[in-house]
């Protein structure tokens, strides 16, 4: 005979089999909840086989803050549930490598599965109910949707959009390590043509877009002006990623395209374009000084004080595009490409929290999430990295009043790019977000999460200049050249996830040091 909670269970997986919208909302959000959701549809607390209750910490996100945090976390203590659009963790520093074949692209990645967590749902979480303790979910079956940042901004960003199935999840204690989106600032046809540089989707894309630049300038109907806007590529963006990918596509071009397209070498340009008057701004001047002679003795050129203002497509130039710029006037500037690597916006996911009301388990005072100002961060305390809150009415006093308003929402916390540490001004990076989810994850083992403040331990930055160059810049040493490039594949090496990963990436650094860099297109 079966059970009320059989038959809730089985109501359940077919309103997922059958990809129908739940019925779960009302018109004020995650309400009129009919039976506890999703799995066997019982409390989000489980018992062991001894009988002693594990807590259930659903963490929302595959990047360095969730993964790192899912890798920390004690399994005999936690049910570890993962919600992520995407199967796998990313090693992002090394993905401009795999744009231009130094590299293949599952070197960088880590399925998220071989860390065994309870469960793993693919999908965005939607929204949260804080006072019921429910996450929604909209399940992600698309291929290569999450792959693809412009696919990725496109769907999720468009309010019109039709949503795929949805499904709820409840939590014990929740980590929102969500991560952020590329920023465009509005410009005029940056989602619909740029091409952005965080996923292994957008470097197969790169990869596939230069090869077939250079093919198609290759053929003899091809005429010297297209040439030249189809081999001109386009970097926006002065910051490591961008100056890192300039490079890696210079050595592509000087090491192993030259050898198979020698005639179109006097086509072939390198443009990065940056609105700051220098580029690598978090280096000192010496360093960035250096990056920019090495630069130019490698024909790459640098435009500070640049403003791009529009991206279109050229008419007169099958795949090539046109790029308006604010210091020259009306004329357009052409290009086969452009990789957009400048900033960072805030998820759509915190911008819907953030912009909503509730309340907390005893309390009839209507509270919303605290938010940084500048960067639309969720404000976190540094014991514990927990949630702050503060009262509706507060909303519109000066960040001050806000903080000393502010109080702690109870098992929820915050990690990485979405987040911001009280008093603390860290830079998004995946250091502090690697940090971050070690701290976390060590507290939450332990038990003690607000004894202990999070300290974030500056590791230097690197960044790579191309033909074996790099630079190094800590709070106790400066690097630069040769020993700066050994230092720096030496720390992404030892810093690669897995064992798999630490054999596969120096395996292929000889592979295409000895054989070439991989040209196919596929």
């Amino acid at each position: 005979m079966a059970t009320p909670q059989m038959s809730c269970a089985v109501r359940a997986s077919r309103r997922l089999l059958t990809r129908n919208p739940v019925t779960f909302l009302n018109s004020s959000g995650l309400d009129n909840l009919r039976c506890l959701s999703y799995g066997g549809l019982r409390a989000a607390s489980t018992s062991t086989s001894n009988g002693r209750k594990k807590e259930r910490v659903v963490i929302l996100g595959s990047g360095w803050a969730g993964y790192g945090c899912l890798r920390g976390l004690d399994p005999n203590k936690y049910e570890r549930i993962l919600i992520s659009p995407r199967s796998y963790f990313v090693f992002t520093p090394l993905l401009a490598g795999t744009a231009v074949g130094t590299l293949e692209f599952r070197t960088v990645l880590e399925p998220v599965r071989r860390l065994n967590p309870d469960k793993f749902h693919q999908g965005w979480a939607d929204d949260i109910d804080f006072s019921r303790k429910i996450i929604r979910v909209e399940a992600n079956i698309t291929d290569g949707l999450a792959s693809r940042t412009r696919l990725v901004m496109k769907h999720r960003l468009d309010d019109n959009r039709e949503k795929g199935a949805m499904f709820d999840v409840e939590y014990d204690k929740l980590i929102i390590a969500v991560g952020s989106y590329s920023q465009t600032f509005g410009i005029e046809g940056v989602r619909e043509h740029a091409n952005f540089l965080r996923d292994v989707g957008d470097a197969r894309k790169i990869r596939i877009k230069i090869l077939q630049s250079f093919e198609k300038a290759a053929l003899p109907i091809t005429t010297d002006e297209e040439r030249k806007k189809l081999l001109h590529f386009a970097v926006v963006g002065g910051g490591p990623t961008g100056i890192e990918f300039a490079a890696e596509l210079h050595d592509l071009i000087r090491d192993d395209l030259v050898k198979t397209y020698p005639e179109l070498m006097k086509f072939v340009a390198i443009t990065v374009y940056d609105v700051a008057p220098k580029v690598l701004p978090m280096f000192d001047k010496t360093l960035a000084d250096y990056a920019m002679d090495r630069f130019a003795r490698g024909g790459i050129e640098v435009k500070t004080r640049h403003h791009l203002t529009r991206v279109r497509p050229d008419e007169q130039c099958e795949g090539c595009l046109k790029l308006r710029i604010k210091e020259y006037g009306d004329e357009e500037v052409g290009a086969g490409i452009v990789v957009w690597s400048t900033g960072l916006m805030q998820n759509p996911l915190i911008q819907k929290l953030e912009a909503k009301s509730f309340k907390i388990p005893g309390s009839d005072t209507e509270m919303l999430l605290h938010r940084n100002p500048k960067t639309g961060g969720i404000i976190t305390d540094a014991n514990g990295l927990r949630v702050n809150v503060i009262p509706s009415d507060a909303a519109a006093e000066s960040p001050e009043f806000q903080q000393g308003k502010a109080s702690i929402l109870p098992d929820v916390y915050a990690i990485g790019d979405c987040t911001m540490i009280s008093g603390l001004g860290l830079p998004a990076t995946a250091q502090v977000a690697s940090q971050q989810a070690s701290y976390l994850a060590k507290r939450l083992n332990k038990g003690d999460v607000d004894q202990k403040p999070f300290k974030f331990k500056n590791l230097g930055t690197m960044t790579y200049l191309g033909n074996w160059t790099a630079i190094h810049q800590s709070e106790i040493d400066e690097m630069k050249g040769w020993m700066a490039w050994v230092l720096w594949r030496t720390a992404y090496l030892t810093r690669s996830m897995s064992i798999r990963n630490k054999i596969t990436v120096p395996f292929y650094w000889a592979i295409s040091w000895l054989f070439g860099r991989d040209i196919s297109r596929f």
